[in-house]
């Protein structure tokens, strides 16, 4: 008999564990949305950090092994993925992660992209035809996502739909709460000029109203010449910046070369969880972006 209960307890066990949904998230962001939105009943992996390009990562063999096990892919899209993410679905044969399947959840897909070029010219840079996919700079766009999201995993794990809505509910009511007190801190910050070093700020600019003079990637994602960061010291002697701002996973570099030759100040953001230290999940990376940013310039 004992042998017959310590059974049942195994294999009560294992159901438990095989209930769990394993979601594949391509960056930082999702997997810490996924994991605030499924609680104890998802486990959440990301195949990038960071402190890593998204645009560049390789389909490891230890990627697809994570893949293949997925029961939901999430990640951002809008071609932010293109160069590894097809690749890594094909190799796993998960069919549930294929684009059309359940499992397959784009979050570019649930919200307005801005920036959508006017010419597609690969000899231009890293163009993303759809437009801007660094979403996850700005929490109202993080919110539409994760209703979805939401949506999705009752669709999913229709078991667990009411868990689901009270995680979301939950979530909505703390992170519409910081959103106000985040804007709150924020007002001194509107109408700031700024310099970018790349276009990955365009949605995080739109929300605490900032305003970019420049750009030192004249081509995106090619990184800029002399001639390229000499133009950029010319055009802020006619219109100046308080701040130039790259993410923590760029080369400093072009930033470094501008500080240099201008008064301006630099701050490097952590753009994702796990940017830094101090953006430990979605709501510590607003906190630590806007203590950031607030910090005394020259």
């Amino acid at each position: 008999m004992r042998v017959f209960i310590t059974s049942l307890l195994l294999a009560f066990t294992s159901l438990t564990v095989q209930a769990e949904m394993n979601i594949f998230a391509c960056e930082p962001e999702w997997a810490s949305l996924s994991q605030e939105l499924g609680g104890d009943k998802i486990t959440s992996y990301s195949a990038t950090t960071g402190l890593q390009d998204p645009h560049y990562i390789q389909a490891r063999p230890s990627l697809i092994s994570k893949a293949r096990r997925a029961d939901l892919l999430v990640c951002t899209g809008a071609g932010l993925e293109e160069a590894w993410l097809p690749l890594l679905q094909r190799k796993s044969g998960n069919a549930d992660i294929q684009v059309g399947a359940a499992g397959y959840f784009m979050a570019t897909d649930f919200v307005q992209l801005t920036g959508m070029p006017a010419l597609l010219d690969r000899s231009q840079g890293h163009i993303h035809a759809a437009g801007n996919p660094h979403i996850q700079t700005s929490p109202i766009m993080i919110l539409a996502v994760a209703k979805a999201l939401t949506n999705r995993l009752q669709q999913l794990d229709q078991a667990n739909q009411a868990y689901y809505q009270q995680r979301w509910l939950d979530f909505e009511q703390r992170w519409q709460a910081a959103i106000e007190r985040w804007q709150q801190q924020a007002t001194t910050l509107i109408g700031m000029p700024i310099v970018v070093q790349h276009d990955n700020w365009d949605y995080l600019i739109s929300w605490l109203q900032l305003e970019k003079i420049a750009r030192l990637e004249v081509k995106p994602g090619v990184p800029p010449t002399v001639q390229d960061l000499s133009n950029v010291v010319k055009q802020l002697k006619v219109t100046p910046a308080k701040l130039v701002i790259h993410a923590a996973y760029q080369s400093p570099r072009a930033s470094n070369w501008l500080i240099e030759k201008t008064a301006i100040d630099k701050r490097v953001l952590p753009f994702t969880v796990g940017g830094n230290e101090d953006a430990g999940d979605l709501f510590s990376l607003f906190d630590n972006t806007l203590s950031l940013l607030l910090e005394p310039t020259k």
